[in-house]
């Protein structure tokens, strides 16, 4: 591997990313692995999947140390549930779709996230779907933070 700084920059980033917005580093990595890289978009799906197993568990902890942040045990456990059944119907689904369709749904699932969470971003409200989580507090709560 000629270019090796050039991955460890890419995690760098994507685990930068990844942990400063709550998301899936795939959402950086997979691009990234397609178009920088020049990887196959399964291989760059299987291979951001494999990179997230340290980043996602360094990042979670981090999170749940910190006293000002809650973290729920009991929604990431269901949540945790349902991901790892969901995991291994699209590990299976994925091998049956062509690459460049995967690529255009991956392509319009960013889209669509994005602009769902910035319209979002324009309303009044964000009140939790589980009332058990009341308690957490809400972006109008704390305007001083970032969003």
């Amino acid at each position: 591997m000629e270019h090796w700084y050039l991955f460890i920059l890419a995690g760098l980033c994507a685990g930068m990313v990844s942990s400063l917005f709550g998301v899936g580093a795939g959402i950086v990595m997979v691009p990234l692995l397609v178009m920088g890289f020049g990887l196959a978009q399964k291989s760059a799906q299987g291979t951001a999947l494999v990179v997230m197993i340290p980043m996602a568990l360094v990042g979670a902890i981090r999170y749940k140390l910190n006293p000002e942040i809650e973290v729920s045990l009991p929604v990431s456990a269901l949540m945790g549930l349902g991901g790892v059944v969901g995991a291994l119907i699209g590990s299976q689904l994925v091998f049956s779709i062509p690459s460049l369709v995967l690529k255009r749904m991956f392509a319009v699932f960013i889209i669509i996230a994005g602009l769902n969470m910035f319209i979002k971003t324009l309303k009044k409200s964000a009140k939790p779907i589980d009332p058990s989580l009341s308690h957490v507090s809400t972006d109008e709560e704390r305007p001083d933070e970032p969003i």
